[in-house]
Parts: structure tokens; C-alpha cells; sequence
């Protein structure tokens, strides 16, 4: 299949029949398609997470108003698809291998970088006054077999004696009377950092600010042609021309492969699919002890995620499929309904009422990144691998910072390695492929 997500030839979509798109109320206004040519300082290609919070910071900290153009809508991709999760940490490493790396020192050092990624969302929450339901703070990362709780436990207790990241370790029946009960769930960490959200809600209010301090978003307007000219580049849309000394792109999982020479062969565009159930009754919420709204997941390699919404909903994620086409994502969401009937027997007759998908985005590390191109006049905020809403919020400022001069800007030892190419970049499915055999095989051992 291709690796390409984005249909540059269908431009304007609309948003999948999410829950986050029919409960997210009004659309942003204002974001008209590109008209006749345009000059401006900065032209970022994606209104996500990445695009917006450069775009904010950039008017709002540095008086410069750049042009956002999305293909589609605002939060049309991931940003507006995610589970809302406002988390720590980044990338498929771990801080155990961070640490074997670059050190103590430098690692703590990246780690702390997430911990100010959700002090920035909370931040702009509050200052901009977005009301994205936000949850209380904490999360619940799950032994999902009875070999992995020493594991976490440990793990807790590394964080907390390098790091100084307060945690509690629960065995099986704190875990159940305390927070719920799952067949799947032999023990737990409670996490204190970190919270979740509407996600659809927080990128439209964030759009909305950038707008409010200056920046100019256009809806519609897919990157359909790149060329350097006299210094510029010159960025093709169907409307026209948009020219510009400075770009970033914030494209992530839905990037074309053949938007710049730079990106072809980097990125791997990955699947994560969602459920959304009916509301639960209080009397199926007690069959199961449900008493938190903290965002959970599991220590699977090809995890699941869930919470229960605001409005007694549950949101269910997972990682898995390779292919976009009507069959795979029918298979997906009745696979959904049975790992959560598998997980949670008593809730076997909750209805699903929205089920949809998007593209996160892999790099050949693992990791995310945030660079420039060699020129310096091309940057880059790529490979998320589902950490977007705290990680890509804190890389659109970092990358707006730079963008505006400020040299010496520290992205910090993960974020700044380069950006890998995949080696023989025509076989990353069958890379997947393969991956995603060996990690479902692991996940399940006992």
C-alpha cells in the first residue's frame, strides 16, 4: 500500500464521525483557503498540535504572523483523533536506554522536557481560557500479566530514586477497589503527572488563540508543489502561491512522502484506532469498580489505552493495522469491542456509538525528533508516536523560539538527534509487518 495519508487531490475534508468532532461544538471560523499569492516570514504546512502552538507562540511571544496551511480542516489529522492523553515521557526508548546513552545528567535533563510539555498545555489552558475538560492529575499504567508487575514496580522505583518522580505501586485488589477492576490488570503505577482532555476541543482553542495573537490559518490548502527560488520557498497550493523565507512542517503521520525530498523515505505513517461506547449506567460502572477518570494504559508494546469520558463514556485504543481500507477498519473495530468485552466481562452489552482512526507517525529510531534542514531555513517536527498533545505542544514553541533566533534553544538529547531514513525505504510495511508480529507474540508471553 502506500505510504502516503494524506489525498493532496481531495482537498477540504471533512472530520471523521468522531466522538471529539460531534462533541467539540462550533468549528474555528476565519480560516480561509489560500487566494492569489502570499509573502510571509514562516508558511507551517499542518494545523495540528505542532502547527498551532508555533504559530501561537510565534505571534504571541515574537509579533510574527505566520500562514498555517492544512489540507483539510483545522485538527483534521491526529491532533483532532488522539485519546486526549496530556502525558510524561516520549518515544519507544524508555529512560533506561536514555540513560545507557547520553547519562544521568542529560538524560533527567530530556525527561524533564515532557514534565514542562504538560505544564505548557495546562498553561495555555488556563491563559486562553479553553475549555477542553481536563482531568484531574494522574494516570494508571497496567501490569497486564501477572510477569510484568515486577516489572513496573521497579521501574517506579528507578523513576523515583533518578528522576524524583513520585509514584505508587498497587497490587491487584488496590488497584480493583480503588480505581477498576480488569481481567487483564495484575497490578498498577499510579502516575501523579499528567492528565487528559477533549482532544478536538484543546487544537480548536488553541487555533483560535494563534488567531486571536495574529496568526493566519488557511483551511483547504494542501502543499501540492515545493521549489526554492531566490531565497524563498515557494509552496503550490490550488489557490495559489504562498512565499515564504522560513517553513516548518507539522505534518506527522499524514506527511506525503513526496512532499520535500528531505522527508521521503523517514516516516512511517502507523494506524491507532478508537471506540467510543454508549454512557455506562452507574450500576455498570460498580460491575466492574470503575471510580476514576484517569487516563490508562497497559505495558503491551502494541498497547491499549482507555478512560472514561466526562460523560461516562469509555474511550478504548489500541495500536494495529497496516492498511487503510474499509475491510481492515471494520475488522478493527470489532476487535475493539471484543478486547474490551475480554477485558471487562461484565460490560459485554455496552453498545459502541463511534468508532475511527488515524495515522501517528514512526521513525526508524523509534523516536521523536525536531531539527532543520541543512540549509537551516527547513524545520521539522516529526516521528510522534502517539505522545503529541503535551510533546508537540512544547516542540511548536521550541521550534517558534528558534524559528525567531533564539540560537541557542535546547531541544535536549532525544529530540535533537537527527532524523533517520529507514533503510530500504520501500519495505517499511513489511518492516511493520514483521514488527508488529514479534511485538504481539512478546505482549502475550507469559
Amino acid at each position: 500500500m502506500s505510504i502516503n495519508t494524506t489525498d493532496l487531490s481531495r482537498p477540504g475534508q471533512a472530520h471523521v464521525d468522531s466522538y471529539w468532532a460531534v462533541t467539540a461544538g462550533e468549528d474555528v471560523a476565519g480560516c480561509d483557503k489560500v487566494q492569489g499569492d502570499i509573502d510571509t516570514d514562516v508558511a507551517i504546512i499542518g494545523a495540528g498540535y505542532t502547527g498551532l502552538s508555533a504559530a501561537y507562540h510565534l505571534a504571541r511571544d515574537f509579533g510574527i504572523n505566520a500562514h498555517v496551511l492544512e489540507a483539510n480542516r483545522v485538527g483534521w489529522g491526529c491532533s483532532g483523533r488522539n485519546g486526549g492523553f496530556c502525558s510524561v515521557g516520549m518515544g519507544k526508548e524508555g529512560v533506561d536506554a536514555w540513560m545507557r546513552r547520553w547519562g544521568r545528567e542529560r538524560a533527567i535533563d530530556s525527561y524533564d522536557l515532557t514534565r514542562q510539555a504538560v505544564r505548557l498545555v495546562a498553561d495555555i489552558l488556563e491563559r486562553e481560557k479553553i475549555d477542553a475538560q481536563r482531568t484531574a492529575e494522574g494516570g494508571l499504567e497496567l501490569a497486564h500479566k501477572p510477569n510484568r508487575v515486577d516489572g513496573i514496580r521497579a521501574h517506579a522505583e528507578r523513576m523515583q530514586r533518578d528522576f524524583g518522580i513520585e509514584s505508587q505501586f498497587l497490587d491487584k485488589a488496590a488497584l480493583a477497589r480503588n480505581f477498576l477492576d480488569s481481567r487483564e490488570a495484575y497490578g498498577a503505577v499510579l502516575h501523579h503527572e499528567g492528565f487528559a482532555l477533549h482532544a478536538m476541543r484543546y487544537v480548536r482553542g488553541l487555533a483560535r488563540a494563534a488567531q486571536k495573537h495574529g496568526a493566519i490559518l488557511h483551511n483547504n490548502s494542501p502543499v501540492i508543489g515545493w521549489e526554492r527560488k531566490s531565497g524563498q520557498h515557494h509552496l503550490r497550493t490550488p489557490g495559489g502561491i504562498v512565499r515564504a523565507r522560513q517553513v516548518l512542517i507539522a505534518t506527522n503521520g499524514y506527511t506525503n512522502d513526496t512532499l520535500n525530498p528531505w522527508t521521503s523515505g523517514r516516516l512511517l505513517p502507523v494506524l491507532s484506532n478508537i471506540i467510543v461506547t454508549r454512557p455506562l449506567t452507574q450500576a455498570e460502572r460498580d460491575s466492574v469498580s470503575w471510580q476514576t477518570y484517569f487516563k490508562i494504559w497497559d505495558t503491551r508494546r502494541l498497547l491499549f489505552y482507555y478512560r472514561l469520558l466526562p460523560d461516562n463514556r469509555i474511550l478504548f485504543g489500541a495500536r494495529g493495522g497496516v492498511e487503510d481500507s474499509p475491510a481492515e477498519h471494520s475488522y478493527r473495530k470489532a476487535w475493539l469491542e471484543r478486547r474490551l468485552r475480554e477485558m471487562f466481562p461484565p460490560l459485554d452489552k455496552v453498545e459502541t456509538e463511534y468508532f475511527w482512526y488515524g495515522w501517528v507517525c514512526l521513525s526508524y529510531d523509534k523516536n521523536p525528533h525536531i531539527g532543520t534542514t541543512d540549509d537551516r531555513s527547513v524545520h521539522y517536527v516529526l516521528g510522534c508516536i502517539g505522545q503529541g498533545v503535551a510533546l508537540y505542544s512544547l516542540a511548536g514553541r521550541l521550534t517558534a523560539q528558534r524559528i525567531a533566533g533564539d540560537s541557542k534553544v535546547d531541544y535536549g538529547a532525544l529530540l535533537s538527534t537527527p532524523l533517520p531514513k529507514f533503510p530500504f525505504p520501500a519495505l517499511r510495511r513489511i518492516y511493520q509487518r514483521a514488527a508488529y508480529a514479534y511485538y504481539a507474540y512478546e505482549d502475550e508471553k507469559r
